[in-house]
C-alpha cells in the first residue's frame, strides 16, 4: 500500500463505505462489487481503496476474528502479522511475570500491540514505515492504553518500558534478506537488547540455530498443524531452566512441551499398534525423543521423525494412527494392499521416501466408501508402507 492509497481509504467517505458493505454481507464477486459501486457513483480512487480493503478484511477474519471488521491492513502486513491467538500467548507471558509495559520495536500492523494493549500492558508500538505505522495507529484506536511512533527500533528509547517485543524485518521489499545482520533492526543489536530487558524475539521457524542464544528459552509455535514462527525469550520471560519449548495451538486444544536441551532420540524398535507423528512444533524444537518416551514409544528409525506405541497419543501435541497393516514399499505390493481396502478417500503422508504424493495417489484403485491413511517411511532402514486409521 502506497500513501495514495492510504489517503483514500482513510477519507471519511471510504471508511463509512467499507463500515456498510461489512454490515450488509456483500457478494465475492470483487468485479461485481467495483461496477456496483461505481454506478452509485462512488469515486474510483476510493472504491479501489475500498474493495482492496473488504477483501484483506475477509482474509483477515481467520486470524484475528471479529477485530478484522473494524481494523485496516496492508498486504504485506496481514500476511507477516501475528494472529491473534497466537499473539495473545505472547501477551499472558508478559502479564505472567508483572510486566506492565511494553515496547512493541517493529509493530507492524499492530497485531501483538492489539493482544497486549487487550491484556491491560502499556504498549508503545514503534514502525519504521510511515503507512504501515499510520495503520497500526487506526488499529490501535480503541485502547487508551497504546500509542504507536513512526520510527525505527534504534531510535527509540527503550529505557522507560519493562518489557520489550522485537519483529525484526526480514524483508527488503519483494526480497528476503539472508543476512541477520541486514535486518531491520539487525539480530545482534536485538540480542544486545534483549539482554538488558526481559524480551521476546519474534523470529523464523527454521532460522540457523547457531544464532540462538545459548542462554535463553527458544519456543516454537504452531498453529492448526502448522509451525508460525520461534520466539526467544530472556530475562524474567524465560522460565527458569528452559532452553526449548514447543507451543501446539490447535482445534484440538492447546499443549506444550518444555525441556532444559534438545532430547536425544528414543530408541528404535518394533512396529507397535500406533503411530505417532509430533507436530512440527516438537519437531523443530528437537524433543521428539521426550514425547515418545512419555509414551513409552521407539522410534521407527533414528532418521525419521515417526514414532510406534502400544497405546493411542490423544494430546495436541501429535497425530496418532491405528495401523493395519504393512508391506515393504513396493508398486505391486502397495496397490494391492489398497484396492484391497476398498476405499474411497486415501491420505498420503511421507517421510524418507521421495515421492510426489499427488502422483502416487493416481497410481492406486480407489473403488469403495472408506477412509484411510497411507503412511510411506522407513522402519529401521527398510521402506515401507503403512496403511493406517486416524485416531481421532
Amino acid at each position: 500500500m502506497d500513501r495514495s492509497e492510504l489517503g483514500a481509504l482513510l477519507r471519511p467517505e471510504s471508511l463509512r463505505l467499507l463500515a456498510t458493505l461489512h454490515q450488509e454481507q456483500p457478494s465475492s464477486d470483487s468485479a461485481a462489487l467495483v461496477s456496483g459501486l461505481r454506478k452509485a457513483g462512488h469515486d474510483p480512487e476510493v472504491v479501489r481503496a475500498v474493495v482492496s480493503q473488504w477483501g484483506m478484511r475477509l482474509k483477515a477474519a481467520d486470524k484475528f476474528g471479529d477485530f478484522a471488521k473494524r481494523m485496516l491492513f496492508s498486504k504485506d502486513g496481514l500476511e507477516q502479522s501475528t494472529r491473534l491467538a497466537i499473539s495473545s500467548h505472547h501477551a499472558h507471558r508478559f502479564e505472567t511475570v508483572g510486566i506492565t509495559s511494553v515496547a512493541d520495536l517493529g509493530c507492524g500492523i499492530g497485531g501483538d500491540s492489539l493482544a497486549f494493549a487487550g491484556t491491560g500492558l502499556h504498549v508503545q508500538a514503534v514502525e519504521a514505515d510511515a503507512v504501515t505505522a499510520a495503520l497500526a495507529a487506526y488499529n490501535l484506536q480503541p485502547f487508551d492504553t497504546a500509542t504507536v511512533t513512526h520510527s525505527t527500533a534504534e531510535e527509540t528509547d527503550l529505557s522507560n518500558y519493562e518489557g520489550l517485543w522485537f519483529d525484526p524485518a526480514r524483508r527488503s521489499g519483494s526480497q528476503r534478506l539472508t543476512d541477520p545482520m541486514d535486518w531491520s533492526p539487525a539480530l545482534n543489536w536485538v540480542f544486545d537488547q534483549a539482554h538488558k530487558r526481559p524480551s521476546g524475539v519474534k523470529l523464523a521457524p527454521g532460522m540457523d540455530r547457531g544464532l540462538i542464544p545459548e542462554d535463553a528459552e527458544a519456543q516454537w509455535i504452531s498453529y492448526q498443524g502448522s509451525v508460525a514462527e520461534m520466539v526467544v525469550w530472556s530475562g524474567s520471560l524465560q522460565r527458569e531452566g528452559v532452553t526449548r519449548s514447543a507451543l501446539v495451538v490447535s482445534s484440538r486444544g492447546s499443549a506444550e512441551m518444555i525441556s532444559r536441551a534438545d532430547s536425544p532420540d528414543a530408541p528404535a524398535g518394533e512396529l507397535l499398534d500406533y503411530l505417532v507423528e509430533p507436530d512440527g512444533a516438537v519437531i523443530r524444537a528437537r524433543l521428539i525423543g521426550d514425547l515418545a518416551r512419555s509414551h513409552s514409544g521407539v522410534m521407527l528409525d533414528e532418521t525419521i521423525a515417526y514414532f510406534s506405541t502400544s497405546q493411542p497419543v490423544m494430546s495436541p501435541l501429535a497425530q496418532c494412527f491405528r495401523i493395519e497393516e504393512v508391506v515393504p514399499y513396493n508398486l505391486k505390493r502397495v496397490k494391492a494392499m489398497v484396492a484391497s481396502a476398498h476405499l474411497g478417500s486415501l491420505e498420503i503422508k511421507k517421510r524418507g521416501i521421495d515421492i510426489d504424493p499427488h502422483e502416487f495417489r493416481r497410481q492406486m484403485t480407489l473403488k469403495g466408501h472408506g477412509e484411510k491413511t497411507l503412511i510411506l517411511t522407513r522402519h529401521q532402514g527398510d521402506r515401507v508402507a503403512i496403511l493406517a486409521s486416524r485416531v481421532v
